[in-house]
């Protein structure tokens, strides 16, 4: 059925429900689990008073973010593990977290993306955006929304 089953997590709780139900299909199919955190690059202001930093001190943050998208992604895998389901960890840096996603699912040859979805509609929607929208309609995989 499915051989490789991406799952983007944020460590919030919505995509611990995802990443419990991409480990449970996992575990019942024989698939292996790709735990994937986008983290983002630290903004640049261009705007006149904005606030910027020393390029090492940028690098530094990013570092720090990067460090801390792939704990939350090793944990995962470690819940995996106690599943007996296969996983491994990826972080990927991008400002274009759905465009991370539908790449890393590409990349990694994943047949199936299982995510967590807020259901906002109307003006929060307009105004937040829907990251798991934008899977569903510009991917050519699966996808599985959770909510």
């Amino acid at each position: 059925m499915y051989q490789r089953i991406l799952v983007p997590t944020d460590g919030s709780a919505l995509s611990k429900k995802a990443v419990k139900s991409a480990v449970e299909l996992a575990s019942t199919v024989g698939a292996e689990v790709v735990a994937l955190n986008v983290v983002p690059r630290y903004p640049t202001s261009y705007f006149e008073g904005g606030v910027s930093l020393s390029t090492s001190e940028v690098a530094r943050v990013e570092k720090q973010w990067a460090e801390h998208g792939q704990s939350l992604a090793e944990a995962v895998t470690s819940i995996a593990g106690k599943s007996g389901v296969k996983a491994r960890a990826v972080t990927v840096r991008s400002d274009l977290v759905a465009e991370a996603i539908l790449a890393a699912a590409k990349k990694n040859k994943c047949d199936l993306v299982v995510m967590a979805s807020h259901g906002r509609r109307g003006l929060k929607r307009l105004l937040l955006g829907s990251e798991t929208q934008h899977v569903l309609t510009h991917g050519n995989i699966p996808v599985l929304v959770l909510r």
